[in-house]
């Protein structure tokens, strides 16, 4: 593999029964598909490189009704603010026939879906994803939903789009740290996927990210929770994979009020689920380690100075808790991932106060 091969400039994944588009711009496919629906309203990160590109996207462009940014961020990602873009969109004279599209990264893809499937109690929705943790996790599947004091995406719906535009040039407007949020579902990924997805981020981490083949990643990321999910859309079984490291990483940023991202709670979750695993399913300690150096290389966290005891209660109201238990996703091997895994308290403790630790001895 040669890291400077050229980005494919278009991939369609329609496993899912909508279109996901990859390309390093996506306006083209994206104006035929907004001509096709008629009227639509824009829903984006007020963000300036957000706002700027969603008002050139679609300028011009017959049966554009508004372009209405947003304030966004997690501890806007309330329901207080889907109000406000609920009363926006019939201020503006959306209706049940008009298209919401959203534009913006994954606290976007969750709240403007989430909107579009309440307003006047649902209307088609469609995004264009400009961070990597919206191409490749946020804005694939139909989970929508916001936060409650009680914890992470506890309001929400299963609501499909009708269609996912991933528009892989937007990640030249973002700092390293807001790559590295999306990189630590790509992990996830390639340790659920396993073979050559993991070995070629391997590969791939001792080059400067800007020489990566961005579309690539993407694309087969996509692929990955897209044959997840057709399998198990409600999260009724096998999609519960796809939360790896997150029992833990929801945990995380809830202790420390959202002080700690998405992106490095999930690293360090996946670092605790391969330590945990250890002990539990039988995970070999080389492929734990080779877990841990990969998001080392990728300067990823895989500590956090939180207390274990904080953390876990944080996981007191965690959504994969059955009859009050809470049950994690673990890794047999790298390609090979268990879901429902029930843990002894004592173990998911000393689990946490080793990811206080630095990898070495805690990792055994």
């Amino acid at each position: 593999m040669d890291a400077q091969e050229e980005d494919p400039t278009l991939t369609i994944d329609d496993r899912l029964g909508y279109p996901i588009v990859v390309a390093a711009n996506v306006r083209q496919q994206l104006v035929q598909f907004l001509r096709a629906c008629g009227r639509f309203v824009v829903l984006c990160d007020a963000n300036r490189h957000v706002r700027t590109y969603a008002q050139s996207l679609t300028r011009g462009v017959r049966g554009r009704i508004d372009v209405i940014p947003v304030q966004l961020g997690e501890p806007r990602k309330r329901l207080a603010t889907v109000e406000r873009v609920l009363e926006r969109l019939a201020a503006c004279g959306a209706d049940r026939e008009t298209l919401v599209l959203g534009v913006g990264g994954g606290v976007a893809s969750d709240l403007f879906g989430f909107a579009a499937a309440t307003f006047m109690r649902g209307v088609p929705y469609a995004h264009v994803a400009t961070s990597l943790v919206a191409m490749v996790d946020a804005a694939i599947g139909g989970k929508t939903g916001v936060d409650l004091d009680a914890g992470k995406n506890l309001a929400g719906v299963f609501r499909d789009p009708i269609a996912v535009f991933a528009h892989v040039d937007a990640m030249r407007t973002l700092a390293p740290k807001h790559v590295r949020e999306g990189l630590a579902e790509i992990v996830k990924a390639s340790i659920i996927e396993g073979g050559e997805f993991f070995e070629m981020l391997e590969w791939l981490s001792a080059h400067p990210s800007s020489r990566w083949p961005w579309a690539r990643i993407v694309a087969d990321s996509i692929a990955v929770k897209a044959a997840i999910v057709a399998e198990d859309h409600l999260e009724h079984g096998a999609r519960e994979v796809l939360n790896l490291g997150h029992t833990f990483a929801h945990a995380y940023e809830r202790a420390s009020g959202y002080r700690v991202s998405h992106g490095a709670a999930v690293s360090v979750g996946l670092r605790a689920a391969g330590i945990m695993a250890q002990r539990l399913t039988g995970f070999d300690n080389g492929e734990h380690l080779r877990v841990a150096t990969l998001l080392t290389l990728l300067g990823m966290p895989v500590r956090l100075e939180l207390d274990p005891k904080t953390v876990y209660a944080a996981m007191s109201t965690d959504k994969k808790k059955r009859a009050g238990v809470l049950r994690f996703v673990l890794p047999r091997a790298i390609g090979d991932v268990e879901f429902g895994v029930r843990v002894p308290a004592r173990t998911l403790l000393d689990t946490l106060a080793r990811c206080t630790q630095l990898p070495g001895a805690a990792d055994r």
